[in-house]
């Protein structure tokens, strides 16, 4: 099993990745490492088909928009076999590595959340309670 920090020792070019998209071989390119997928191909919980769609390609964007677990993340690296060449990196998309906790841009991270998302519900509750309270009064019981 490879470990995070450890040194793929195989290197692939994008050519050699794109050979392996059928359920015999099926290789996924993610974040510039290389993965055999084949052998996880029936386990995947979304379905093999799913996998079948990026196999040979850079699965990058699409790994990441699924917003895969901590445990998936721990999991693909027994299926790490090696690394992309160095000179074909830049060919790849470079695309944000995700984690439960980090933001895709959308949440108005900068600003400590988005407090739209909020302020709607906190209205309601306002509002739900000075009717209440209202309601309270005008029929005289408190």
């Amino acid at each position: 099993m490879a470990e995070e920090n450890s040194t793929p020792s195989k290197r692939f070019t994008l050519e050699e990745v794109a050979g392996h998209n059928s359920k015999k071989s099926a290789f996924l390119l993610i974040h510039n490492n290389v993965y055999d997928i084949t052998k996880f191909l029936e386990e995947h919980p979304g379905g093999e088909e799913v996998l079948l769609e990026e196999a040979g390609k850079d699965a990058s964007e699409a790994f990441e928009d699924v917003g895969h677990s901590t445990d998936a993340r721990d999991l693909m690296k027994q299926y790490l076999v090696g690394e992309l060449v160095e000179e074909e990196k830049a060919k790849t998309k470079k695309v944000q590595e995700r984690t439960w906790g980090t933001s895709t841009g959308n949440e108005g991270a900068a600003e400590g959340g988005n407090w739209r998302s909020w302020i709607l519900p906190v209205g309601f509750a306002l509002a739900a309670t000075v009717a209440y309270r209202y309601y309270l009064a005008a029929t005289g019981t408190q």
